[in-house]
């Protein structure tokens, strides 16, 4: 079987200068995210409001490449020992390094995997993600997360919705400022895929950071898109009351299934990380 790649309502014409002379003023959150990860793909305001956050919160670089490396560590769980060969990645933002498919191919290189953003900036590097081993697929939608539908209708061309599905949606639910309807798009997801099939989620937090994540979260709302909001563990409990938490329960994501346990004394970083499997 050949690879299958595909890719549906990515418009050519979305050119990367256009998306530059359109940024206006704000620093964007997909670019930001790309400088603190050591990516090229940002703009002079992106750079000038990264830096300025870091200079608030000093460990964001640290927060953005431990949400990375949860990605890489989650997938391998799930491609492997959890057996999952089916990935619904929702805010997928700038492709990088280790993304989804390339981590669960490297597993199972029959895995299908379905990336999911409405941003114009990730929607001009799409292609970058639409590789795939021999046998496996991936696939980019074009859909708003507040259209769970949406996404679902256009991910059942490339997944299978009556085997397991990994729906990953890691720093995306922070954009959704409502508690309600967050809670709303999880459980129409979760509605959405059978028993057996896993929850992975990263989110940021103020009970892990501390006053100067809050002001430098203000300032990002302030200078910035998409307005961030950070949750507590009550509500990652809540967005997770139908799964089976896994070990080590809604943690870090720095500390989330480590080969090696954290280093003594290190509190991990101001972002959760939680994976659950439907009963």
């Amino acid at each position: 079987m050949t690879a299958t790649i595909r890719r549906q309502s990515v418009s050519e014409s979305s050119g990367h200068a256009e998306l530059a002379r359109n940024a206006g003023g704000l620093a964007h959150n997909a670019r930001v995210w790309n400088y603190w990860l050591g990516g090229t793909d940002y703009h002079l305001v992106d750079r000038e409001v990264g830096d300025q956050v870091t200079a608030m919160y000093p460990s964001i670089g640290e927060v953005a490449r431990a949400d990375r490396a949860f990605l890489g560590r989650a997938v391998r769980y799930l491609a492997g020992e959890a057996g999952i060969r089916q990935f619904l990645d929702i805010g997928t933002g700038l492709p990088t390094v280790d993304n989804t498919h390339e981590v669960a191919q490297r597993v199972a290189p029959e895995s299908r995997i379905v990336y999911v953003d409405n941003d114009p900036i990730v929607l001009a590097h799409a292609r970058d993600l639409l590789t795939s081993s021999a046998g496996g697929a991936t696939d980019y939608v074009d859909a708003d997360a507040y259209d769970p539908d949406a996404i679902l209708h256009a991910a059942a061309r490339t997944l299978d919705f009556d085997r397991p599905v990994a729906v990953m949606m890691l720093g995306i639910l922070n954009f959704i400022p409502d508690t309600d309807d967050a809670k709303a798009i999880v459980d129409r997801l979760l509605d959405a895929v059978p028993a057996g099939s896993h929850l992975a989620m990263t989110h940021p937090t103020l009970e892990l950071g501390g006053e100067a994540n809050a002001a430098a979260m203000r300032f990002w709302n302030d200078n910035a898109t998409p307005p961030i909001v950070a949750r507590g563990k009550a509500d990652m409990v809540r967005f997770f009351d139908r799964l089976e938490i896994l070990e080590p329960g809604i943690v870090s994501c720095s500390h989330w299934r480590l080969d090696a346990g954290p280093a003594d004394g290190y509190e991990g970083v101001a972002q959760y990380g939680v994976v659950g499997r439907k009963p």
